[in-house]
């Protein structure tokens, strides 16, 4: 099969995947296109460099957390694998985190079932504002996606049912770890004692 980008000696690809002579293309879009294939591997060779940084700083990191932990017998960080490690002076520090994502499990639609009891239940009138904080909280984003932080906020409601209190007890135990990403940061101590991040990222440098 014939790739939409295969050119032939002679010849440009355009993005319609037609093959246009050379001859017969502007100077200005000649060069334009060698500039933009330019900029790209600049970009794709320094993106390979900051993959390697990172896996080799996560690399050390967790080998002198491990190493920590068994000359100390304790354990170093803080909670979700998070640890801040400093320099002597303490004037840089490099801090590991971890972000987990949550999604859930089948046991959150057995969560809204009694929820939707309870709703019944109250359907005096007298919790109407309940009821529309707990449908907005069930309700799907753009991406018709459940937003995690809304569902989690109802298990914040004072609300002394045992019903509910069942229906709170299954969002928790419905809530799984989808994924987790780590994370890198490098600060540098600025003479007033703040610390500053050392931008590995072109769009904030």
């Amino acid at each position: 099969m014939t790739s939409k980008h295969t050119t032939q000696e002679g010849y440009m690809t355009d993005t319609q995947g037609r093959m246009v002579p050379i001859s017969t293309i502007k100077p200005m879009d000649i060069e334009r296109d060698q500039l933009v294939r330019k900029v790209v591997a600049s970009a794709k060779e320094k993106s390979e460099i900051l993959k390697k940084f990172k896996s080799a700083t996560m690399t050390q990191v967790e080998a002198f957390i491990k190493k920590s932990a068994k000359e100390y017998s304790t354990k170093l960080g803080g909670t979700k694998g998070n640890v801040t490690l400093m320099s002597y002076d303490g004037k840089y520090k490099v801090v590991r985190s971890i972000s987990e994502y949550l999604a859930f499990n089948e046991k959150l639609q057995v969560a809204k079932a009694l929820i939707d009891e309870c709703i019944k239940e109250w359907s005096d009138g007298s919790r109407d504002e309940i009821k529309v904080l707990i449908n907005d909280a069930f309700a799907v984003n753009k991406q018709g996606k459940i937003d995690r932080n809304r569902i989690l906020g109802l298990r914040r409601l004072k609300i002394n049912n045992a019903k509910w209190k069942r229906a709170m007890d299954a969002i928790t135990e419905s809530i799984q770890i989808a994924n987790s990403k780590e994370y890198v940061r490098v600060y540098e101590q600025q003479p007033n004692g703040e610390y500053v991040l050392i931008n590995l990222d072109m769009a904030g440098i």
